[in-house]
């Protein structure tokens, strides 16, 4: 079956199929459903080879991600999948394990095989992908270090999002708060870090601050949970704070299985807002990180930069995140929302508040 034949049954141009096809706009709803009700119909399938020669184009879009286990990853490629779904684009993913070695020779591999670049890493600044990286091909970067590149960025307001955290655990009556940290070289890590120990400050608890290091699985945040509780009873922390919910999860089956309460005997919190955290029991307070959207919009820029890079300038944006209170940290109630100045003469970031009783 041609492209042809799918405008005959459908009664339309050709150039009409070619723009449902290709995800182009100027087609009415009606006519997009039809004419891809037909397509499916027909077995119609794009020929790729066709379509690269006549555009130029490979529509298809490369991913690079630290990893590709665990929720957060999940979630962040559904996000950009089903954003390149809607575009007709497809992906060529790949996890980059750590290594800025890999990661180059992963970014130079795709060079000429799609059309742009989606990736998540700690090496990725302006330097990097300029030597890595092909100048005429458009790259958006996920919660990366920005760094002196020219390519847009989007970015999570871990910072903010931590430190507001730590001021809801202390606005509640705890006041050591520990910390489990993640990976050392780990941008998300960093900026959760940093977040918390600005609070400490802010509150002046830096005295107590207490961090435990963890590597964003929940097997570290059960063995950071464990050495905390391997000290005396009086040196416990009246909170742990983990820098992601695996972590957090983790931390919980340790104080379950040494029968400390949560949150009676030590509060718990986390980060992300994993599928999960709402269903273990008591349910996670944490803060939601809107991993699926950040993916759907980096992708969603890219595709626009690929269309029209002189019409897509380079823009950085940080997406907000949200402080979401279950049982897990011992609160009643939400007090009333916080805002978190970024300093250095920026635009305050904002951090919003909600109450979710995981039902």
């Amino acid at each position: 079956m041609t492209l042809r034949d799918v405008a005959r049954e459908a009664q339309v141009s050709t150039a009409t199929v070619s723009r449902v096809i290709n995800g182009h706009g100027n087609v009415s709803d009606a006519t997009r459903e039809r004419i891809l009700g037909i397509a499916e119909r027909l077995r119609y399938v794009p020929d790729s080879a066709a379509r690269s020669l006549s555009t130029g184009l490979t529509h298809t879009i490369g991913v690079l991600l630290p990893d590709l286990y665990g929720e957060f990853f999940s979630e962040i490629i559904r996000g950009i999948d089903e954003a390149a779904r809607r575009r007709g684009l497809h992906l060529l993913l790949s996890g980059v394990h750590g290594s800025s070695r890999e990661t180059a020779t992963t970014i130079r591999a795709l060079k000429g095989r799609v059309d742009g670049l989606l990736i998540m890493s700690p090496y990725a600044d302006g330097a990097f992908l300029a030597e890595h990286w092909a100048d005429d091909t458009p790259a958006v970067l996920m919660n990366t270090p920005m760094r002196g590149h020219r390519h847009s960025a989007f970015c999570i307001d871990n910072r903010g999002g931590a430190s507001v955290m730590v001021r809801h655990l202390a606005s509640v009556g705890h006041r050591r708060i520990a910390f489990i940290s993640g990976p050392s070289n780990n941008f998300d890590a960093t900026e959760r870090l940093a977040g918390y120990r600005e609070a400490l400050r802010a509150l002046a608890l830096e005295a107590s601050e207490r961090v435990v290091p963890g590597d964003f699985s929940e097997e570290s945040g059960y063995r950071a949970a464990q050495s905390l509780l391997a000290r005396p009873r009086r040196e416990w922390p009246d909170a742990v704070f983990a820098a992601n919910d695996m972590m957090a999860l983790g931390s919980l089956f340790a104080f379950n299985e040494a029968q400390v309460r949560v949150p009676a005997d030590i509060a718990l919190a986390g980060v992300d807002d994993i599928p999960m955290a709402r269903f273990v029991s008591p349910p996670l307070t944490t803060v939601r990180v809107r991993m699926a959207e950040l993916g759907a919009r980096a992708l969603e820029r890219l595709a626009a930069a690929i269309k029209a890079p002189e019409a897509t300038p380079a823009s950085t944006e940080t997406m907000p995140a949200e402080l979401v209170i279950r049982a897990s940290c011992g609160a009643r109630a939400p007090s009333a929302p916080q805002r978190r100045p970024s300093g250095r003469g920026a635009a305050a970031r904002r951090v919003s508040r909600r109450t979710d009783r995981g039902h």
